[in-house]
C-alpha cells in the first residue's frame, strides 16, 4: 500500500499544510514543516514550496472511442454536430479493438498528465459490433494503475432509429457498461424522444446502474427532453444517479420555461455537466448574427443547488478538432463565454472542477481530509486564481498515494537591455 509525503502544500482555502497518505489515503494534513520527512523514502515526498495543491480532477464526460481521429477520413468543414456524427459513423466502421485502445490509451495518459485521474467516457452501442464498447471495458481493467474508467453505453444514433438498436443497447450491457446512456434529441419524432428517455430509465432500473444521457443538444427550443429525464427521475426517486449531459438547448427556453426545468432538476436531483470546448464551436452553427453561445444556464442551475459538472466531450476527434486532455483548458473557456471571469467566481470555477465533477462521478473518497482517497494534484502556480490565468503545468499528480506524472515546467530566457534573467514557465 502507498505512503507519501507533500510537504508545504497550499490548499484551495489559502491553508498551507502537510499532507501525509498512509495505505492509499489521507492520513493526516499537518501544519506546514511539522512532518518528519526522513521517514519516507526519497521516492515518496515531495516539496511543494506552498504552490497550489487540490485533490486529483475528474473528467465527467468524454468519447474515448473516438478520440485521436480528427482529419479522418475527413476533416469536419461545417464544424457542426451533424457532420460530426456523419464523419464519426464513417470512421466507426473500420474501427478494431487494439485501434481504439491505442487511441484511447493517449488520451488518458495526456489526461493523467494534467492530474485527471477519473474518466467517464461514452461508447457507442450503434456500431453493431459493439467492438468500441468491449475494447473499453477492456481498457478500464488495463488502465485501473492510472485512472478509475466508467464506461456508458451510448447510442450515437438513437436507440429507436432502427430496429436494432434497442438490442444492442441491451448487450452493451452484457459486455460490462457502468451507465445507460441515450439522445433523445436524436430520435425521429419528439414522441419517440420521449420513449427513449424511458427505455434508458427502465434499463437502468432493472441492472441497477446509472444514467447518464447526452440531452437536448441543439440550439432548438423546441427540444425539450431534459424535463422528461427530470420527471423520470423524480417519479422513479433515481436522481442521485442521473445526469443530464450538455442541455444546451435550455440557453434558448423562454426564461419562464428555464425555470420550470431548473426547478425540476433540484428538485429531482439530477446533476448537469457542460462541455466548454466543444459546445462553444458545435452550437450558433446555424445562426447568423447575433450568434449564440451553447452552454446550458450554469449560473442559474447552480443558484439552485444542480450539481454542475465540467468535461471536454472530445479531444481530437470528428465533433471538435482540438484539446489536450487539460480540464483547465474546458474551466478557462468556461471563465469567458459564462462571464465566470470576476475573482470572485474563482472558488466556483474551483467547485465545479473539483467537488462537482467527483459528485458526477460518485467518488465517495474524495477530497483532502483525513480518510480520503489518496489522489493529489500540485500546480505550478501559487493560488487558484493564477492556476486557472495560467493553465499552470501539473508538476506532480498522485494516484491514491502513486505517482503517476511529473512534469518539470520549461523555463524562458528573456534578455533586456544587455541582461538576461531566466525565468520559470510560471507568469
Amino acid at each position: 500500500m502507498a505512503r507519501y509525503l507533500v510537504q508545504n502544500a497550499q490548499l484551495l482555502d489559502g491553508d498551507v499544510v502537510d499532507i501525509e497518505i498512509e495505505d492509499s489515503d489521507v492520513a493526516s494534513l499537518n501544519p506546514a514543516g511539522s512532518s518528519d520527512p526522513e521517514s519516507y523514502s526519497s521516492d515518496n515526498q515531495y516539496d511543494a514550496e506552498e504552490r497550489l495543491v487540490t485533490p486529483s480532477l475528474t473528467e465527467p464526460h468524454l468519447h474515448l472511442d473516438a478520440t485521436q481521429t480528427a482529419g479522418g477520413p475527413r476533416w469536419n468543414r461545417s464544424g457542426t454536430l451533424t457532420e460530426g456524427i456523419e464523419i464519426w459513423g464513417e470512421r466507426k466502421q473500420s474501427i478494431t479493438k487494439q485501434d481504439v485502445k491505442d487511441r484511447a490509451l493517449k488520451t488518458i495518459k495526456w489526461l493523467v498528465s494534467h492530474g485527471t485521474t477519473r474518466i467517464r467516457t461514452h461508447a457507442d452501442t450503434t456500431e453493431e459490433t459493439l467492438t468500441g464498447v468491449e475494447a473499453l471495458c477492456e481498457l478500464r481493467e488495463e488502465v485501473a494503475d492510472l485512472v478509475d474508467l466508467q464506461v456508458v453505453a451510448f447510442p450515437q444514433d438513437g436507440i429507436l432509429t432502427d430496429e436494432s438498436h434497442e438490442d444492442l443497447l441491451r448487450d452493451a450491457i452484457d459486455v460490462g457498461v457502468d451507465l445507460i446512456g441515450g439522445i433523445p434529441h436524436r430520435e425521429l419524432t419528439p414522441e419517440d424522444g420521449a420513449a427513449s428517455v424511458k427505455i434508458a430509465a427502465d434499463l437502468a432500473e432493472r441492472h441497477e446502474l446509472p444514467v447518464d444521457l447526452h440531452i437536448d443538444e441543439t440550439d432548438d427550443p423546441n427540444s425539450r427532453f431534459t424535463e422528461v429525464l427530470a420527471s423520470e427521475a423524480l417519479k422513479r426517486d433515481i436522481g442521485d444517479r442521473v445526469t443530464a449531459s450538455h442541455a444546451t438547448a435550455m440557453h434558448s427556453y423562454s426564461n419562464a420555461h428555464a425555470q420550470k426545468v431548473i426547478s425540476m432538476l433540484s428538485e429531482s436531483g439530477v446533476s448537469v455537466i457542460t462541455n466548454p470546448l466543444a459546445n462553444i464551436v458545435l452550437q450558433g452553427r446555424y445562426d447568423d448574427y447575433p450568434r449564440r453561445r451553447g452552454h446550458t444556464r450554469v449560473d442559474e442551475l447552480r443558484a439552485a443547488g444542480v450539481t454542475i459538472g465540467i468535461g471536454h466531450d472530445s479531444v481530437l476527434d470528428p465533433f471538435y478538432h482540438y484539446g489536450t486532455g487539460d480540464q483547465l483548458d474546458a474551466a478557462f473557456m468556461l471563465i469567458h463565454y459564462l462571464h465566470m471571469n470576476g475573482y470572485q467566481d474563482v472558488a466556483d470555477v474551483w467547485e465545479m472542477l473539483t467537488t462537482e465533477n467527483a459528485t458526477v462521478f460518485s467518488d465517495d473518497d474524495y477530497g483532502l481530509e483525513p480518510g480520503s482517497d489518496g489522489s493529489l494534484v500540485v500546480y505550478d502556480a501559487m493560488s487558484p486564481f493564477d492556476a486557472l490565468r495560467t493553465r499552470a503545468p501539473r508538476t506532480l499528480v498522485l494516484r491514491s498515494g502513486h505517482e503517476v506524472a511529473r512534469t518539470e515546467p520549461q523555463q524562458t530566457t528573456v534578455r533586456h537591455a544587455g541582461d538576461s534573467e531566466r525565468i520559470r514557465y510560471r507568469r
